[in-house]
């Protein structure tokens, strides 16, 4: 990461305004941690990621996967960029933010710049102490981030209200309390001292009269933008200050694999017939590695051209097309996809065991389990929200954007190679249990709840909270996702694999009844042949056994079973740290919908789906 290059002095040499490098993350993070928007601690400098424009991309590989990027409205995606400070490449440029810093020292509070500080170095022109950043900032729901108007804070009720008093400010901390009230802003103009105590409530800052400016520091030149909500203070590391929106999608044939495997790799689309012969004619070995003729390659491309002239008409709205995406990849996870080609032209593979279907399986309702043995996953960033987590209410002003550059055509994503187990449940006996009133009525308690939420965020971003969007919220869905969470815990325990390492992908529709579960991340974790192993129907019965009984029981029963909601949004029931919540980076919904009550047979009166005593 490098910030922007300083302006040059006037006989300074040219080297005085290259930029200089700051640190390092990895790529994975500049989609799930340090995105666009984010604020980076940089030892005692804070810097907000800049905007996908000013990104360096000699070094940013690029990533396809034409679902995802029709569903996007991109033409491809790139891999974040990496520095090299030998060829001069940058990466990915950050800006400094907040711009009000303090001395320890002096106790100054003011801009950076003011501070007079030499080149290269955030400390105090007088006292040449690190300078520390402030730790409050202003965000709204709509993206929007701003300094702490510290001058408005100290100057409430003084009359100064019109104008600048002339004064400077001061922050002290007095030590004697580790709370808001030892923090305290003071002015040379002779107003009493305040603390920093009631900064964080949003009716405080409304009653000042200090509304939302709409800055966004991570857009170069952007326009004046208009916001009518009222910001709210915010501490500079909070994880609120920032909730990437990800999305992912599956490598499934025939995308990636054999003839659209070459013609992405190679780059071919929209070349000319003229072109793709000689490009082979030159490079025969790619023919030979995959068995394929140059009528095939050229196929595919007229078939590509005619998909994405159809996709450009396409105004389907993003929720039915990732509703789309799933379905695609539902039915290719239950029909399979044998090896044909090497890992090289072909990312997914998924077979059924050789082994028989278990009978204790079979009565436990789940089908015969398919062993994903080679798949690979995109996920793209494709914007971002501060405050309230995001949701399917929200509003395209929440969703704040990464660059206002009409030039840039991609996003920023990562691939994950891995492998996985696909499980289904019998649709038959699904049916018949999710529409048993008890269970129906248990459901619905979530259900309801998460309207509610849906319904006052609405509110809260000046929308209709009767156009909200449905709730996906479902028995089928709750049973589906519960038990992805009781087998990546058991895995955890049983087979070795850190919870953090494996991830959910849950399939539940009218169609649709299944989970996959799979490797999580970009390293070796589970990567040789370990969870497909746990797929084998001897296996995945004993472990489905284990944690059933394991789900049975929670360290915190009776108050967990009995629980009449549960969660940060109180959209789970029977779910906790103890026995269902499982690491962020494993679950698609943040812990939520859970509810073991559905799972387990004959522990709340509601008729659950598996056997408490394991009688399968």
């Amino acid at each position: 990461m490098t910030p922007p290059p300083a302006r040059r002095r006037r006989g300074a040499p040219a080297a005085a305004i290259r930029p200089r490098k700051l640190g390092t993350v990895r790529r994975a993070q500049m989609i799930t941690t340090y995105g666009v928007g984010a604020l980076v601690a940089v030892d005692n400098e804070s810097f907000i990621v800049g905007d996908l424009a000013s990104w360096d991309l000699r070094e940013a590989p690029e990533l396809s996967e034409k679902r995802l990027a029709r569903i996007l409205k991109v033409d491809h995606f790139r891999q974040p960029p990496a520095p090299d400070p030998d060829r001069g490449v940058d990466g990915v440029r950050v800006r400094r933010f907040p711009e009000w810093y303090s001395c320890p020292s002096c106790h100054e509070l003011q801009p950076y710049f003011k501070f007079n500080a030499p080149p290269g170095r955030a400390t105090c022109g007088d006292c040449s102490e690190d300078l520390v950043p402030s730790r409050f900032v202003l965000a709204c729901d709509n993206g929007h981030l701003a300094d702490f108007p510290y001058w408005k804070w100290v100057h409430r009720g003084s009359g100064h209200a019109g104008g600048l008093c002339g004064g400077k400010l001061r922050l002290t901390t007095k030590g004697d309390t580790g709370s808001l009230r030892s923090i305290i802003v003071s002015c040379s103009c002779g107003v009493p001292e305040v603390s920093m105590e009631g900064a964080f409530r949003t009716r405080v800052i409304q009653d000042l009269g200090i509304r939302c400016e709409a800055t966004r520091a991570w857009l170069k030149d952007a326009p004046a933008d208009s916001c009518a909500l009222t910001p709210r203070a915010m501490q500079r590391g909070s994880s609120a200050l920032w909730h990437p929106i990800v999305a992912s999608a599956l490598s499934i044939p025939p995308w990636g694999e054999g003839a659209h495997a070459v013609v992405e790799r190679e780059r071919l689309h929209g070349a000319s017939e003229d072109y793709v012969r000689e490009h082979f004619r030159r490079r025969p070995y790619l023919l030979d590695k995959t068995g394929l003729s140059v009528e095939e390659i050229l196929s595919v491309i007229r078939a590509i051209e005619e998909a994405d002239r159809l996709a450009g008409d396409d105004d389907t709205p993003l929720a039915k097309a990732h509703t789309t995406l799933r379905q695609e990849e539902y039915q290719r996870l239950r029909h399979g996809n044998p090896e044909r080609y090497d890992a090289e032209w072909q990312p997914f593979v998924c077979e059924p065991p050789e082994a028989p279907q278990s009978h204790a399986l079979a009565a436990a309702g789940v089908e015969s389990p398919m062993l994903v043995k080679r798949l690979r996953e995109v996920r793209a960033l494709s914007s971002f929200s501060r405050g309230a987590a995001p949701s399917p209410a929200d509003s395209d002003r929440r969703r704040a954007p990464l660059t206002l550059s009409p030039a840039v055509n991609w996003l920023p994503a990562i691939e994950v190679k891995g492998e996985g187990v696909f499980l289904r449940l019998d649709q038959q006996r699904l049916g018949e249990w999710e529409n048993e009133s008890a269970v129906v009525a248990r459901s619905e308690r979530i259900r309801r709840n998460h309207l509610a939420l849906l319904a006052d965020r609405a509110r809260s971003a000046g929308t209709d909270p009767q156009a909200a969007q449905d709730s996906p919220v479902s028995p089928r869905f709750l049973l589906l996702h519960t038990l992805a969470h009781v087998l990546i815990n058991e895995w955890s325990l049983d087979g070795g694999y850190p919870a953090a390492a494996l991830r959910e992908r849950v399939y539940a529709g009218e169609d649709m009844a299944g989970i996959l579960l799979y490797t999580a991340t970009s390293d070796s974790a589970g990567s040789l042949g370990g969870i497909v192993a746990q797929g084998e129907p001897s296996r995945l019965e004993h472990t489905l056994r284990s944690a059933v009984a394991r789900a049975a029981w929670c360290s915190n029963d009776p108050l967990c079973m009995e629980s009449e909601a549960s969660g940060a949004d109180s959209v789970n029931l029977a779910a906790c740290h103890a026995c269902l919540l499982l690491p962020e980076t494993s679950c698609e919904t943040n812990n939520a919908f859970l509810d073991r009550g559905l799972l387990i047979d004959g522990v709340t009166g509601t008729p659950g789906f598996f056997a408490a005593d394991a009688r399968w």
